[in-house]
């Protein structure tokens, strides 16, 4: 792949890093960045538009208003994109690394990594390859994620501080089924209430 161009989509809500990152990638030779979307849900956008400049690599964050990285590596492979996903993050939670790797991610590096490393996963992912930041290798498998998607889903809000009628709202549920969402939640995680349930799935990378 290396003599082809190869076109990136950049997913990041950091305004600044997002054009530093993409002015970093457009001195590569053999690297175009064709989009930068401020979020998930942008980058799905551009993705699944038929009309606009096919994309080889998705270079994304993971914690983004509208769609996290994660979401977004999901709908990838649901939808079967031709694209490949690597994120970069500066998370380096084992429950985010199993989780993307379950959503078909093919590259996870922390943003503390050098440009000729982030530069060398990028070739080598559009080549078919996997690569991972080493240091995230030796916890990788240890806890599994008990959470299933809609009480992260209450979590995640819970831990932005909305209220229970809100999540509800905001999820298309009611009031007492995200009660009961939040309650197995908080018994599954040993937590006394859904704040402290919700900090402890942040910590553990399953938001």
């Amino acid at each position: 792949m290396s003599s082809k161009t190869i076109n990136i989509l950049l997913a990041e809500d950091q305004g600044m890093l997002l054009g530093a990152l993409g002015a970093l990638l457009d001195l590569e030779p053999d690297f175009t960045v064709v989009y930068k979307a401020n979020n998930g849900q942008q980058a799905l956008d551009y993705l699944r538009d038929s009309s606009q400049t096919p994309v080889n690599i998705v270079l994304t964050d993971i914690e983004m208003p509208e769609m996290t990285g994660i979401e977004l590596a999901e709908q990838i492979q649901q939808l079967q994109l031709p694209v490949k996903t690597l994120i970069l993050t500066t998370f380096s939670r084992s429950g985010y690394l199993r989780r993307a790797m379950d959503a078909g991610v093919s590259g996870y590096l922390l943003k503390e990594s050098p440009s000729e490393e982030l530069a060398a996963a990028i070739r080598k992912v559009a080549s078919g390859g996997k690569v991972i930041a080493p240091e995230l290798m030796a916890n990788a498998w240890m806890e599994r994620d008990p959470l299933t998607d809609k009480e992260r889903q209450a979590l995640r809000l819970t831990f932005e501080g909305l209220s229970t009628e809100a999540i509800g709202e905001k999820l298309f549920l009611s009031a007492g089924t995200v009660r009961n969402y939040l309650s197995n939640a908080a018994s599954k995680l040993q937590a006394n209430n859904r704040v402290e349930a919700a900090r402890i799935a942040h910590q553990n990378g399953w938001l």
